[in-house]
């Protein structure tokens, strides 16, 4: 494979290929909520036990046995490991707060909005694992405070997390892959600038151009599940 440092960006459409909901839909509503009533600091300070009830329908869909990695997620983890092997860089950034690509088998992946089976204690800022529901009522394990747990999820106004991670990789990879993305999300929607600055090579999967698709060097148009597990084929055999 000729390429050595590889970062890869995913966004709702490749979670959507496996049955999960995009949430936001053409009104601006997420599930008949607005949107800063449900993902906004603001919003669950107003109305905790709605926005916690929102999370905690979404955590349980996403543990349907239902929702599986589909084909993409399974080959983006396929070539992280053939590149780990040969001692090549691979980063996944994914702007998505499903677990699809860790079940998938990806392990050096950084969830720039947050994660869904995860919980954060406003108190002690400790995270915990929780596939189970939250309410006012849920007491941290590390510090004991009651009805301090919020959704670790980056909300509207939030900043994104492993922010200088993600551009220390940009800067030193030599290909960019963005898949699934709207690219009308910033930051996320600049990495391809930073990635063009660094001269590596730029390609978009998606199913249609995406806002910011005239600055890639190639666009896939297609399924990500259909497209990628060939295109990972045709990567790892490029010289």
């Amino acid at each position: 494979m000729r390429y050595r440092s590889v970062v890869v960006l995913t966004g709702a459409g490749i979670s959507a290929e496996s049955g999960i909901q995009t949430f936001r839909a053409s009104d601006g509503l997420w599930e008949n909520h607005r949107v800063e009533d449900v993902a906004s600091p603001e919003g669950f300070e107003r109305d905790p036990e709605l926005v916690l009830d929102f999370y905690n329908q979404r955590r349980a869909g996403l543990l349907s046995p239902d929702i599986q990695p589909n084909p993409a997620h399974k080959a983006l983890a396929h070539l992280e490991h053939e590149m780990r092997i040969n001692g090549q860089s691979f980063l996944l950034v994914t702007q998505n707060i499903d677990d699809l690509h860790e079940r998938a088998g990806s392990v050096n992946l950084r969830h720039m909005h947050g994660e869904l089976l995860k919980v954060r204690c406003q108190a002690c800022a400790s995270l915990e694992a929780t596939e189970v529901a939250t309410t006012q009522k849920s007491v941290c394990s590390n510090c004991g405070a009651v009805g301090e747990l919020r959704p670790h999820v980056v909300w509207f106004g939030e900043m994104p997390l492993y922010m200088d991670e993600i551009y220390q990789a940009l800067e030193q990879c030599d290909l960019f892959l963005s898949i699934g993305t709207s690219g009308n999300v910033y930051p996320a929607a600049g990495f391809v600038e930073v990635a063009n600055r660094a001269g590596a090579e730029t390609i978009e999967i998606n199913l249609e151009p995406s806002a910011v698709h005239t600055s890639f060097d190639r666009h896939v148009e297609g399924k990500a599940g259909e497209a990628l597990p060939s295109f990972v084929e045709m990567l790892l055999n490029s010289e």
